[in-house]
């Protein structure tokens, strides 16, 4: 499974200390610790003696105790210890399924089988004159593809979003362009009315999107309104979509921010992001097949639609299954 491959935000990292911790990552059971070093573990959340979760188990001595049988393991997956034979040395075959982890922007990441992706690229995270915050997780009933597929559209705006993002008064989407990028789609050119754009929204204002798509199960927008409609003057705003694959038909969704507003508290700007999520999540938990539809004729679309289209032939062209059809 090609999505293996890629990385997947399984939590915050502060969230994630300590342990052992339960998560699913592309429906398989991962248990997530922290060792000693404060390295991130995950392994497959089954013991290799009975299969037991390691997730039941306990942190001893910087080693993960399996809660069946005792049988503790290092930092690198091998079993040190079987209680049961306190003379025996494990061999180097008794030893967990361990994957890879890093911490970017915030989050703890996940890749299950080694491979060339890298992670989603942020570039914002770079940049020193904005502040940055995460909000989340949304635990949503829908696939991956299709929530990724909502940030991406634009003619929701007046209607799942009226009075913030969008207005019945202004519906039409006007032509932007979408080209391919190495690591998905990118689409200039976008704008839209929006009564309250953002927190710092002062009225009605003509926004110009951009959209990236930075891998398949995630992706950034940046935001600029004209001028003279923020109480923050200049300000502009990138959002990244990560997006963590559950299962087949249920995600978890983090959102980071980015911006030139290094007054508003972090709660201010957490809730008003919570209120636009919590406006699309039952669009998208209502959405059938949950599935992505890839197939052509599976779902109608429209020119407004052309940056959706785009990003459907990117998960086809990539080969993704999970969370599609």
């Amino acid at each position: 499974m090609i999505e293996k491959t890629f990385w997947h935000p399984v939590g915050k990292a502060g969230d994630l200390s300590g342990g052992p911790h339960a998560v699913v990552v592309l429906g398989e059971e991962v248990v997530v610790w922290q060792a000693k070093d404060g390295q991130f573990q995950a392994w497959a959340d089954r013991c290799p003696h009975r299969g037991t979760r390691l997730s039941l188990g306990h942190l001893v001595d910087g080693r993960l105790e399996c809660a069946y049988h005792g049988w503790q393991f290092d930092s690198g997956g091998q079993c040190l210890l079987v209680p049961a034979l306190p003379d025996f040395v494990p061999p180097a075959s008794q030893r967990a399924c361990t994957y890879a982890t890093q911490e970017a922007y915030g989050l703890l990441w996940v890749q299950m089988v080694p491979g060339e992706p890298g992670l989603p690229l942020f570039a914002a995270e770079q940049d020193e004159r904005l502040r940055r915050v995460n909000c989340g997780p949304y635990p949503v009933d829908a696939s991956a593809p299709r929530i990724v597929e909502n940030f991406l559209d634009l003619s929701h705006f007046a209607f799942v979003h009226e009075g913030w993002l969008g207005t019945r008064d202004a519906v039409s989407v006007p032509h932007y362009d979408v080209t391919s990028t190495p690591t998905g789609v990118l689409a200039t050119g976008c704008k839209a009315v929006q009564p309250r754009s953002s927190v710092h929204a002062t009225g009605n204002a003509m926004v110009e999107y951009t959209y990236e798509v930075v891998s398949p199960y995630a992706a950034v927008l940046t935001k600029v309104p004209e001028a003279g409609t923020t109480a923050v003057a200049d300000l502009r705003e990138s959002i990244a979509l990560f997006v963590c694959p559950v299962t087949p038909e249920t995600s978890t969704v983090w959102i980071r921010m980015a911006m030139n507003d290094f007054d508003s508290p972090d709660q201010n700007l957490i809730d008003f992001q919570n209120t636009i999520f919590g406006q699309d999540q039952p669009i998208l938990e209502a959405q059938r097949p949950k599935r992505l539809p890839l197939s052509p004729g599976a779902e109608q679309h429209c020119a407004a639609d052309r940056m959706s289209v785009a990003y459907r032939r990117f998960l086809l062209e990539a080969g993704i299954t999970f969370g599609v059809c």
